[in-house]
């Protein structure tokens, strides 16, 4: 008998957080037969230059987005159209409405997200969006919520954003961390040089400094925020 298959949604605030945040865990089940999903909130864009996105540079980067998934083996990838760094100008109820839509359409077991202590005021208001979203109601369908880290975000927060990332979960990455740094590299106007923590290397040496861990070649790591059997 063929083991269940799970459907996953990522939930991520701008295009490549699901990259550094996952790449490497929804790459690997998605291989394994799991359906995923992606969903992307904000454009990514806005809070650059001007401040004024232009429709190009929004496509373009959801052009990569949706290359990434392909990369990634999601089935589906959405976005909404919430602006860069200014998601907390938003009603709290607007966001999580759209995060319903996307739970509605998919009926996922399983949610990635944001940590809620990140430096990133976007990645907070997803955490709490999401979390909202997922409230176990009997009708619900996700049985396990995971947090992770974003680097560039979680880490430069030293804690001080909110609560400290403390993860519990720890996936092996070994057979995924190439596609992780491939999909990074595919955004190339959001990778950087090392020893930026967005860049190709700084991922691996992360991927292997939580590997350590343990006790794997190279892992991601999650905070499990809940997790419901039936």
């Amino acid at each position: 008998m063929a083991p269940d298959r799970a459907v996953v949604l990522v939930v991520a605030a701008h295009p490549d957080d699901e990259v550094l945040g996952c790449g490497g865990t929804v790459a690997r089940r998605a291989a394994a037969g799991d359906a995923l999903h992606i969903g992307i909130l904000g454009t990514g864009l806005t809070s650059r230059g001007d401040g004024r996105e232009s429709g190009a540079a929004v496509r373009a980067l959801q052009a990569d987005a949706r290359a990434v998934a392909g990369m990634l083996g999601a089935k589906s990838i959405v976005f909404g159209d919430l602006p860069d760094n200014r998601m907390d100008d938003r009603p709290l109820l607007e966001v999580v409405k759209q995060v319903e839509v996307w739970i509605a359409e998919v009926g996922p077991e399983v949610v990635y997200t944001h940590h809620a202590g990140d430096l990133n005021v976007d990645h907070r208001v997803t955490s709490l969006a999401v979390l909202t979203a997922t409230r176990p109601l009997p009708a619900s369908t996700v049985r396990e919520v995971y947090a992770f880290e974003v680097p560039s975000s979680t880490e430069w927060a030293f804690g001080q954003a909110g609560p400290v990332f403390r993860p519990n979960v720890f996936e092996g990455i070994a057979s995924t961390i190439d596609v992780k740094v491939q999909c990074l590299e595919r955004y190339s106007g959001e990778i950087r040089a090392f020893p930026h923590p967005r860049s190709g290397e700084a991922l691996r040496a992360i991927s292997k400094r939580w590997g350590s861990v343990a006790g794997l070649p190279y892992a991601e790591a999650f905070e499990l925020i809940r997790s419901v059997r039936t």
